[in-house]
């Protein structure tokens, strides 16, 4: 009588599953929205699946991804920085030009420029050469980014 009990308590817990399995129903709605339920609507056509036929999903199967800390720049931000790479350049090259000059003018004493109405050259003065000398130590003082 035991073995009897015994024997129908296992089955009982083996086909337990099987009896608990319903049918699942799936339809879509006006909005085209998909919907699962136990029980169906009535007014909507539907298509059954079986409980026991569908797989679960695999569970941490996929792979954290890193997050990038770093804050995604704007359109405005973007064109700053293409302006200030600009502006850089720019600045690279008068600071060379400014160099450039400085060292000709105090290497050399006998000069010449040309005039800004005739175009003609003109001997520099001492007090001519002085004053570009200043202004090229401004240029070097204002373009070149001490590093």
């Amino acid at each position: 009588m035991i073995r009897i009990g015994l024997i129908s308590a296992i089955l009982v817990v083996i086909f337990s599953p099987i009896s608990s399995a319903t049918d699942i129903y799936k339809w879509v709605d006006k909005n085209g929205v998909t919907h699962y339920s136990q029980q169906p609507p009535a007014d909507k056509p539907v298509n059954t699946l079986d409980s026991s036929a569908i797989e679960p999903g695999k569970i941490g199967t996929v792979a954290p991804i890193k997050r990038n800390d770093e804050p995604v720049k704007t359109q405005q931000e973007l064109d700053a920085d293409a302006i200030n790479a600009k502006d850089a350049a720019q600045a690279e090259k008068l600071c060379e030009s400014a160099r450039f000059n400085l060292d000709v003018l105090q290497t050399h004493t006998r000069l010449q420029r040309s005039d800004d109405k005739t175009g003609e050259p003109v001997k520099m003065t001492e007090e001519d050469r002085q004053k570009a000398i200043a202004d090229q130590q401004e240029r070097i003082r204002l373009f070149c980014v001490k590093k």
